[in-house]
């Protein structure tokens, strides 16, 4: 995934884009159409060949509803790496990241958004006000700089909506639809593309539904308008002059691959934005991880090899009757492939909602499929924890000379290692380098779920069920579950 994501560049790094609200936007006039585009989108018949001054209006419509959008933070002096810099330097060749002087203001980045109401409401991508102290906007490369506000933002989505104060009625661009939108339409591109102010490139629309989980979990439009950095928040506006898709990212590895966010999905989330500062999103309660293929085919699992429970929360999944490490594998009829795939599609059910889960429980060492129905919760805000400092413990050898300690969970490894209370499963607090559970693939860390499927309780129980010959150990570990299979002489 970290290569995936090295390759498609976010530009939520760089840049940002804004979106207007639906229910707050019925206060303001609608953004207009410039009189030769809509005189001409009157008539114009699909195929039929583009007027030869349509780019040029369409550049005086949309440009001055344009942004451009500068982030900072208040240094505090640390000297610990950037990875934004450090991500513009692999790639685009920045600069190197100067000191940081502490308590001053730094550059942080650059992106661009574009008003959707007159009274300064302007959309943007999350990933370019995240973390930021301060975000200003500027409606013209020698104009004044405005503070911007956040009104709210959403990471899944990676959109966020700022609000700018003036005293003047703001030109703003029209909202258009993204769901009749043809591969092969003609769109154009705007932005501020390495700072260079309202700059404006065209292209085509090169596919639709472009599904890049590492990018974003709306299916994007690929468009071959350059996008470059500084693009990100921008909008793609097709030939009438309304915008149907915001900028959001490229793939670095060619020249003519860029994505957008199609706006329908945008302009629903606006509301809650506005009105919440966040996008509500559905709750199981658990800490999902994924299955390798080695535990899939332990357990005889095929494509959808669903998630399984690491963590046990109070919320829907205990009171619906699910255990820490049961596997679920379908909601309301939908098949789970991940613990990724599983956060996504609970986070769509809108709270309350009764939906039928189906999950596999092992049962005497046989995954045996189970259904349970529950109410969908909504995700609580997730407080930053701060990892506890590293203990030493005593533990017992495993036989073999297999060079690792295991022991029985206590508070303080409950602590450290962040284990809910409902895994009850040793852990593995030591693994000796160049040892022979080391090259198998033993960290530390790991909780041992069974030993030659034989169920595991307490640390006495593993160094029991070794033996010679061939052995299979189920663990579990942060990300997901894995079986270890390995030679004992």
């Amino acid at each position: 995934m970290k290569k995936l994501l090295s390759i498609f560049v976010i530009t939520a790094l760089l840049t940002g884009f804004f979106f207007a609200v639906t229910s707050t936007a019925q206060s303001a006039k609608p953004a207009a159409l410039p009189p030769a585009i809509a005189q001409k989108a009157a008539t114009l018949k699909f195929g039929e060949p583009l007027p030869g001054n349509l780019f040029i209006e369409l550049a005086k419509a949309i440009n001055p509803s344009v942004v451009n959008i500068s982030t900072s933070v208040i240094a505090s002096g640390r000297q610990n790496s950037d990875p934004m810099l450090e991500m513009l330097e692999k790639f685009y060749g920045a600069p190197a990241q100067q000191p940081r002087q502490s308590g001053k203001p730094r550059r942080m980045g650059l992106g661009t958004g574009f008003i959707i109401r007159e009274d300064g409401l302007i959309i943007t991508n999350n990933h370019v006000i995240q973390d930021a102290d301060i975000v200003e906007v500027q409606l013209t490369e020698s104009g004044k700089s405005y503070t911007a506000e956040v009104i709210g933002s959403d990471a899944r989505t990676d959109i966020a909506l700022i609000k700018i104060t003036t005293d003047q009625k703001l030109p703003t661009a029209a909202l258009g639809s993204s769901k009749d939108v043809e591969v092969g339409e003609w769109v154009a591109a705007f932005g501020n593309p390495y700072g260079h102010g309202h700059s404006m490139t065209k292209g085509i629309i090169s596919s639709k539904g472009r599904e890049i989980e590492e990018i974003n979990r709306i299916p994007l439009l690929q468009t071959d308008a350059s996008i470059n950095p500084g693009n990100s928040g921008g909008p793609l506006v097709n030939t009438k002059g309304q915008v149907i898709g915001v900028n959001s990212a490229i793939d670095a590895r060619a020249q003519g691959i860029g994505f957008a966010i199609p706006i329908d999905e945008v302009k629903a989330i606006l509301p809650q934005l506005e009105q919440r500062g966040s996008i509500r999103k559905g709750f199981l309660g658990v800490q999902p991880g994924d299955i390798d293929e080695q535990a899939a085919a332990y357990l005889g699992l095929e494509e959808y090899r669903g998630a399984v429970i690491l963590g046990l929360g109070d919320g829907p999944a205990k009171k619906g009757g699910l255990k820490v490490y049961d596997i679920i594998t379908e909601l309301n009829g939908k098949k789970i492939k991940s613990a990724n795939d599983l956060v996504n599609t609970v986070a769509d059910f809108e709270p309350g909602t009764k939906v039928k889960v189906k999950f596999l429980r092992d049962d005497k060492n046989k995954a045996v499929e189970r259904t349970t129905e529950l109410k969908i919760g909504e995700r609580p805000e997730e407080p930053k924890r701060a990892r506890a400092a590293v203990k030493k413990y005593e533990g017992q050898k495993a036989p073999f000379n297999l060079g690792f300690k295991i022991s029985d969970l206590n508070a303080d490894l409950r602590e450290e290692w962040q284990i809910q209370a409902d895994a009850n499963k040793p852990i593995i607090i030591e693994v000796e380098r160049n040892s022979a559970a080391s090259r198998v693939g033993f960290k530390v860390g790991d909780l041992i779920i069974d030993v030659n499927k034989m169920e595991i309780k307490s640390a006495n129980d593993v160094i029991k069920a070794f033996k010679k010959g061939a052995n299979s150990v189920k663990i579990a570990r942060p990300g997901g579950v894995t079986v270890l299979n390995f030679d004992l002489k």
